[in-house]
């Protein structure tokens, strides 16, 4: 005899046993009886909360057969098994994509209907699987249920945890078959190898620009939509991705977690330390494959390369100004704003830019941040590697500003005694790229020159420096450069020009702390 057929009257799903339609019953009225003892998580069905308490107990009853993994839930070993006979009895309808698991292909399916069921109670929007509506759900409530073991740190996703747990064995078991190098993960590896097939497998939708990682795809989007979900709790600013709220709170802590082991400084985030690393161990893995010189980071050879494409890819709105980097533009933003974020907390005095303010801090304080060896130490760890007329013009518009500063509260010329420009030879000479050209251009005269020496000595004299004083030719060279500060823009070195640019390498900075660096004519 044929059994009685149950059905819903919500959803008209029929059931063979009517124990089982009043369980599914539950799902529609959201009746959840059953409550674990430990995190009170609430459940429609006994059977969820057995299975919900083993993530609690870390029990794993089912284990394969081929290669002993255990898990919690049945389900979790057959679909295991899988990965072993390569079986994928699930298949897409419309692109034929074949998958192991049925709500694999059921979320699959959903990309070409673009059906997004779970809708989030607190601000509206839609998500295709459940998974992606609970993360979200915890950018309201700030909930971080998953806590490392070793330093108690916590976080929103189990990924998150997995990633972070790694960082206390360093393990990184996947080796890049091109270039050697590890990865904790071998989704990591994956990404990475990547980058030396430039396969890129993501495309935007709306622009068709393609990416080698999924995330980047991910954030690129957010440009079109102008979706920034992530928002700082303390000013209320708001970004495009997880990463940059956390390193934009750390601005509000002060927290620096990257020390250097070798002098101590630390940094909010890990790729500022690994560059800044670099400056130690002077490796500089990235090169330009116009002129083969090397840098320390990726984003300076981008940098450099824009010297030989002349590529300005940052315009503004207002006039159509273009500019070779973003902070350039950003900064030139300002001045149509009429804008001055930075507010001295002494005298009230505004700045477009915080290293202005910071610069005029010390006007107050008596720091006399451009002399020193430390001074030294950082200006050619920041400047090593940039072009050379970005480096002049930040040095002499921080540099007179300062001037200014002082010489408005004691009159007195802030840079006797140590030398801006007088460090080393770093800023001397170097293969000329541009024989026929002069690329580098004084911002307050207007004189062009064709390498970077007589730039840098010729600037000195706008702002009253004497690059190296010279033992060999005396007053030779004060004569020169009396002369050049009288008339700087018909200033062209001469004579002894080897002593302000060319010191030997093996002068170290030590010598401009204390000592004059020896002429070596």
């Amino acid at each position: 005899m044929d059994k009685k057929f149950f059905t819903g009257d919500v959803c008209r799903k029929g059931f063979f046993w009517k124990c089982v339609l009043i369980k599914h019953l539950r799902i529609h009225a959201k009746e959840k009886p059953f409550s674990c003892d430990v995190c009170s998580k609430e459940f429609s069905q006994k059977i969820d909360l057995i299975r919900h308490y083993r993530t609690h107990t870390n029990e794993k009853p089912y284990s394969c057969n081929v290669c002993n993994k255990h898990f919690s839930q049945k389900s979790y070993l057959n679909t295991h098994f899988r990965t072993h006979t390569d079986e994928k009895p699930y298949s897409c309808d419309v692109c034929n994509k074949q998958f192991s698991r049925k709500s694999d292909l059921t979320r699959h399916y959903r990309k070409h209907t673009k059906e997004k069921p779970y809708s989030c109670d607190v601000c509206n929007k839609q998500f295709s699987r459940k998974y992606g509506l609970n993360k979200h759900f915890r950018t309201h409530t700030n909930e971080k249920p998953y806590s490392c073991d070793v330093c108690n740190k916590r976080f929103s996703e189990k990924r998150y945890l997995i990633r972070h747990v790694l960082s206390h064995t360093n393990d990184k078991p996947y080796s890049c078959e091109v270039c050697s190098k590890n990865f904790s993960r071998k989704t990591s590896l994956n990404d990475h190898f990547r980058t030396h097939t430039n396969e890129k497998p993501f495309s935007c939708d709306l622009c068709s620009q393609e990416f080698c990682v999924k995330s980047n795809l991910k954030q690129h989007f957010r440009t079109h939509t102008n979706e920034k979900p992530y928002s700082c709790d303390r000013c209320g600013k708001a970004f495009l991705q997880n990463f940059s709220l956390v390193l934009h709170y750390r601005m509000h802590t002060n927290e620096k977690p990257f020390p250097c082991k070798v002098c101590g400084k630390a940094f909010s985030d890990r790729s500022s330390f690994v560059r800044h690393y670099r400056v130690h161990t002077k490796e500089k893995p990235y090169k330009c494959d116009l002129c083969e010189k090397p840098f320390s980071d990726k984003t300076t050879l981008n940098r450099h390369l824009r010297i030989h494409t002349n590529e300005k890819p940052f315009s503004c709105d207002v006039c159509s100004k273009s500019f070779t980097q973003k902070s350039s533009l950003n900064y030139h933003m300002y001045t149509h704003l009429n804008e001055k974020p930075f507010k001295c907390a002494t005298c009230g005095k505004s700045f477009i830019k915080k290293k202005e303010l910071d610069r005029h801090s010390n006007v107050h304080t008596g720091e006399k941040i451009y002399s020193g060896q430390a001074f030294r130490d950082d200006l050619f760890q920041v400047k090593e590697e940039t072009f050379a007329s970005e480096v002049y013009s930040g040095l002499y518009e921080e540099s007179s500003l300062l001037n200014r500063e002082l010489q408005t509260d004691s009159n007195e010329a802030h840079f006797a005694g140590d030398s801006l420009f007088a460090a080393k030879g770093d800023f001397g000479s170097e293969c000329r790229m541009y024989a026929d050209e002069k690329p580098f251009g004084c911002d307050i005269c207007g004189q062009l020159f064709p390498c970077k020496d007589d730039f840098i000595v010729h600037g000195c004299f706008h702002i009253g420096e004497k690059p190296v004083a010279c033992t060999a030719y005396g007053d030779k060279c004060l004569d020169l450069q009396n002369d050049a500060q009288a008339n700087p823009e018909s200033f062209v070195p001469e004579a002894c020009y080897s002593t302000f640019t060319e010191t030997s390498d093996s002068n170290e900075l030590a010598q401009a702390d204390g000592e004059l660096l020896p002429c070596d004519a």
